[in-house]
């Protein structure tokens, strides 16, 4: 049994990083006890940030380099947190044939994730 599910990411410079993840995503940013450190936090979703400058950057991992799906329960105001913080979408906001509607976004740091809510079953029917 998988009992959490918790993110490690080697980001370039936690004074772009802290205000993307906490202002654009909704998450609380908390001490870990070391400089370098992070942990960025909302719901059940854990995100250990190490301020790494040396790094190779993100947007040079290619087209894999999403490391996040993250289920919400509301996408539109997700979409609309991350639009109005001025984010970069990487994939507009769409239903998708497996039952979601997502989209995704770049982090300040060049990560990428996508943010997806289940669509009800008579929607997902609708569409087959």
């Amino acid at each position: 049994m998988i009992e959490q599910t918790q993110f490690v990411l080697a980001v370039p410079d936690f004074e772009t990083s802290i205000p993307f993840y906490r202002d654009a995503l909704g998450f609380q940013i908390h001490d870990m006890g070391d400089p370098g450190w992070r942990m960025y936090v909302r719901d059940q979703c854990r995100i250990m940030a190490g301020e790494c400058r040396d790094a190779i950057p993100p947007a040079e991992l290619g087209d894999h380099s999403y490391f996040a799906y993250l289920v919400v329960s509301d996408i539109e105001a997700e979409f609309e947190r991350v639009s109005k913080y001025g984010a970069t979408i990487t994939k507009s906001l769409r239903e998708e044939p497996w039952g979601m509607r997502e989209f995704g976004v770049r982090t300040a740091d060049g990560h990428r994730l996508m943010l997806a809510q289940r669509l009800s079953k008579t929607t997902a029917s609708q569409d087959s």
